[in-house]
């Protein structure tokens, strides 16, 4: 039974979007969040424990960029948590730098 067409997305500029954001931007959220982490607590820990939590994080993030309406909006919050993850690990290899 195919899927009913009021439910797919018809632009292909927003399924482009969706998809891009899906897969590159929840990587880019997941593997920010825990350099972020690691900037601030045990590196060592937080790089073991991230093999598995990354990986969880961006099928999480995967799933919700696929939720909206909207791909460019999603997009828009993937960067804006990748901009404030970088400030945190910016600042993180400033107070605590790792040598």
């Amino acid at each position: 039974m195919p899927a009913n067409k009021k439910y797919l997305t018809p632009s292909p500029w927003q399924r482009f979007a969706k998809i891009t954001a899906a897969i590159l931007g929840g990587l880019m959220v997941a593997v920010l969040f825990h350099m972020a982490l690691a900037s601030w607590f045990n590196h060592v820990t937080v790089i073991i424990t991230s093999t598995f939590s990354a990986f969880i994080l961006w099928i999480i993030l995967m799933v919700v960029g696929f939720l909206g309406k909207n791909g460019w909006k999603t997009w828009g919050i993937y960067l804006l948590a990748s901009m404030l993850f970088w400030a945190i690990f910016y600042f993180g290899n400033q107070t605590n730098p790792i040598i």
